[in-house]
């Protein structure tokens, strides 16, 4: 990689230490969907608190993490080790998940586009030999609106991207049917013979009781997606045994759910893809009790 680069914000390869972002090229991930000021009410909504500063996690464009979602990371950099004390100490356990997405450029340098930005909140923190388990959760997209530090990690201005509305015709009753889905999946899945290190509660399982949390200690609220919106990305999570092609089909629904604002569009979306999978986990079922 040269040494020096640009990015843009619109929202890892983890950046190598010696690449640099150029402030004057960073773009709004979501400059064509701002906040509308308009969730579920026609009463005037308050102006919207300044953007909060978080440290950012960079990763490779293939790993775009949605609300509601849980992953694991290894970190043992001391850069992200350092991030993760930030986080842990100073940020209410919380930072930034983004993708870091190379953009072919005229210039000599190396330019990257910031895109599909998470807050996420650390679940728990596993001390190892070398560097540290880490369980994250998705919260809410984000857009980062500034670059603050560069060394020895990234750290921005975030401020929330909520849906522009969520409420509509037929979305209570989209959303009963998805939720019924789900469940239909977690089912299926659990009778599914996997490998005995998997964790007895399924990706679905999991997502959607985190979902439909009544509280959320900790976090700013504007941070804090409705519950129908956070339903509608609580769908799109792995299943049992999944192929690469599968998972690649999977990134496709996340991406547009990201790209969405429309909640009964994304809640749609969600259903087909989950009844997508119980199709898939009935045949291998099937298959299973042959």
């Amino acid at each position: 990689m040269a040494a020096s680069a640009s990015f843009r914000f619109l929202s890892p390869p983890a950046p190598n230490p010696h690449d640099r972002i150029h402030p004057s090229l960073l773009a709004c991930p979501t400059r064509r969907r701002r906040l509308r000021a308009t969730r579920c009410s026609s009463t005037p909504q308050p102006a919207p608190s300044p953007p909060l500063e978080f440290p950012l996690l960079p990763f490779q464009p293939a790993e775009v993490l949605i609300p509601s979602e849980c992953k694991t990371l290894h970190l043992y950099e001391a850069r992200y080790l350092a991030l993760l004390e930030e986080a842990l100490y100073k940020r209410q356990n919380s930072l930034v998940h983004f993708v870091l997405d190379p953009v072919l450029s005229s210039s000599s340098k190396d330019s990257f586009a910031v895109r599909y930005g998470c807050l996420v909140q650390i679940e728990s923190v596993q001390k190892l030999d070398f560097g540290a388990l880490v369980s994250i959760r998705g919260v809410c997209r984000v857009n980062i609106k500034n670059l603050l530090q560069m060394e020895p990690y990234l750290r921005g201005d975030v401020s929330p991207m909520m849906d522009k509305s969520c409420d509509g015709t037929g979305l209570g009753l989209r959303i009963s049917r998805l939720r019924e889905s789900m469940c239909n999946l977690h089912s299926l899945q659990m009778k599914l013979k996997v490998p005995e290190d998997e964790p007895l509660q399924t990706n679905i399982k999991s997502s959607l009781m985190w979902s439909e949390k009544e509280t959320f200690e900790g976090y700013d609220e504007e941070f804090i997606p409705e519950l129908v919106e956070r339903l509608s990305f609580a769908a799109y999570q792995s299943v049992s045994g999944m192929s690469d092609a599968e998972l690649l089909t999977l990134q496709k629904y996340k991406i547009k759910a990201m790209d969405s604002t429309d909640t009964l569009e994304r809640v749609n979306s969600g259903i087909e893809y989950v009844e997508h999978n119980i199709g898939m986990i009935a045949a291998r079922l099937a298959i299973q009790n042959i």
